[in-house]
């Protein structure tokens, strides 16, 4: 659960890329702002801790120690996290987030500094998420939702156990296992099985890139998207890679 008592500590406001729509009227995160405090030696404490990190739950952790307010982090959706994980990061250790990539002309690895302050929010215009999307060349009609935290849990906790079965086939599932997370209903069956059979057996790759492109376009979330020049001349559309050092900064950084 989030924070519920007044924190004693200065805090901020982060307005949410979804700006509080889709979540239920009642809810708390439906304002479109959360409030974030500042880090302290205790969530530092929670970034170092090894069991954590090794549970993959060091993030998640270090957020709900921030996140200030009554209700469960589990309700929040994807790109609403995001924006609140950079907020932290920002508020935790400054805006100047410093990574390394290698420059596609020369193979040598360069490094960048970006401006974390500069991310925007997706331009997303909410009256298309109409949450049922008509497949182009099938012309099934699929019912959707954005991905919570909770859901994203789901998803971790799925592929993990299926990691016996990769290892034998060689071939992840990870795209199937968050289609069948995201689908509600397939030509209005809502029907668990029904969603599984059409995601493993019916749903064609074509069809299938159509969703996926729409529904980028309809979440909120931060546009992780910049443009990075290189020394040597070339400029490339990347997306913001979150390494170890996004909340692990190098001394000086």
């Amino acid at each position: 659960m989030a924070k519920q008592e007044k924190p004693k500590f200065p805090t901020e406001v982060v307005t949410l890329p979804s700006k509080g729509n889709f979540y239920p009227e009642e809810h708390p995160l439906s304002s479109g702002e959360v409030e974030v405090k500042y880090m302290t030696a205790k969530e530092e404490d929670i970034l170092t801790s090894q069991n954590l990190i090794k549970q993959g739950k060091v993030i998640d952790v270090l957020l709900e120690s921030l996140v200030v307010g009554d209700f469960n982090m589990d309700d929040m959706f994807i790109g609403d996290k995001n924006a609140v994980m950079i907020a932290s990061r920002v508020l935790g250790y400054g805006k100047e987030y410093t990574f390394e990539l290698e420059d596609p002309a020369t193979g040598e690895k360069e490094s960048h500094t970006l401006d974390l302050t500069t991310l925007e929010h997706k331009d997303v215009d909410f009256d298309a998420a109409t949450f049922e999307f008509e497949l182009p060349f099938s012309k099934r009609v699929l019912g959707y939702k954005f991905l919570t935290q909770g859901d994203e849990k789901e998803i971790t906790a799925e592929l993990k156990a299926l990691r016996k079965v990769v290892k034998k086939t060689g071939v992840e599932s990870e795209v199937t296992t968050r289609l069948k997370k995201v689908i509600t209903s397939i030509d209005g069956d809502k029907n668990v099985a029904t969603i599984n059979n059409f995601v493993n057996n019916e749903f064609l790759s074509r069809d299938s890139k159509e969703f996926r492109d729409h529904l980028m376009s309809v979440t909120p979330d931060v546009d992780l998207d910049i443009i990075i020049d290189f020394s040597s001349g070339e400029e490339v559309e990347i997306t913001v890679p979150m390494t170890v050092e996004f909340f692990w900064p190098k001394a000086g950084k």
